[in-house]
């Protein structure tokens, strides 16, 4: 018996969608961290704020005895709105094609090979957006975009607020470890520091030169997810597909957050034919946004050469 809609989409719903899903989130090294670190499900909202400490206490200090105390109220919290941004991947069936692949098992099979083309679309999508510059007014902001210094993020102004820019270094052109050093440091207040490196193949092989046999160390987490990654000052390096050319980023990963509706993760739309086509078709949704919370701890190096 031929597969109906309803079915096709049942099946489609229980058997690839949750498969399709971890593949997704499995795809790169930074946004399968972001997965079980900082994936962030919410529940509506026209847009998502993210309060923000941006100064102390006027009002403090050392005092003896009956010395009058300063009472002043000042302003030291704010807040980064980030807007919700929507992704979708078709999957459209060819009727002509269902007749070719006639019986469940093909049908299903079809289905299949669907899945996995929305699927690539998906992660290159999602991939991207993470490192984007938001050229794209559609898109989520992306890491370029956070790790900037004269941006507006979160409807804030790096230019104006200095507090909000990243540790940007867009001269340097040669990797070494000293340069690497720097940058780590910008990004690092006490014991707060970057949790995370991450950067292109090529630069990734360029720094594996230049460390010695013994240092070579893998990070075991990563390993487990199937990735490889060295190691500077405790923390993973990671190569990924999706990062621009000559970039490299130090994160601190307790200040980034990718955010998505709960009812619009990765939603299956059913299957269903257009009056004026011999095709079915459904839909994968997503809708949320990638947001920082304190961007003068992330660190970029944008002008390196491997």
């Amino acid at each position: 018996m031929a597969l109906t809609y309803d079915q096709l989409s049942a099946i489609t719903q229980k058997k690839f969608v949750p498969k399709m899903y971890d593949n997704i989130f499995n795809s790169n090294p930074l946004l399968q961290r972001h997965r079980k670190k900082s994936y962030e499900k919410l529940d509506g909202g026209s847009s998502i704020m993210v309060p923000l400490n941006y100064a102390v206490p006027s009002a403090s200090g050392w005092f003896a005895g009956a010395d009058t105390l300063n009472v002043n109220e000042n302003d030291t919290i704010t807040a980064a709105e980030y807007a919700w941004k929507q992704l979708y991947v078709n999957i459209s069936i060819l009727r002509s094609d269902e007749l070719k692949n006639s019986g469940d098992a093909q049908m299903v099979s079809l289905v299949k090979s669907k899945m996995k083309i929305a699927e690539k679309q998906m992660e290159d999508l999602l991939g991207t957006g993470i490192f984007s510059n938001a050229t794209d007014p559609k898109s989520i902001v992306g890491l370029r975009k956070i790790v900037g210094t004269s941006n507006t993020v979160g409807g804030i102004s790096q230019t104006d607020n200095t507090w909000w820019a990243g540790q940007l270094d867009s001269t340097t052109t040669t990797l070494s470890m000293a340069a690497l050093q720097t940058q780590f440091n910008l990004c690092s207040i006490g014991s707060d520091t970057p949790s995370v490196a991450v950067t292109t193949r090529s630069l990734f092989n360029s720094y594996y030169s230049l460390l010695q046999p013994q240092q070579r160390f893998q990070d075991s987490k990563s390993a487990e997810g199937g990735f490889q990654s060295l190691m500077f000052n405790g923390i993973p390096v990671l190569p990924d597909s999706h990062c621009p050319a000559n970039h490299f980023f130090f994160l601190n990963e307790d200040y980034l957050s990718l955010y998505v509706h709960k009812d619009e993760d990765m939603r299956l739309e059913p299957f269903a034919k257009p009056i004026n086509q011999n095709i079915k078709l459904a839909k994968i949704y997503w809708m949320g946004a990638y947001g920082s919370s304190n961007n003068r701890l992330h660190g970029l190096l944008n002008a390196l050469t491997a």
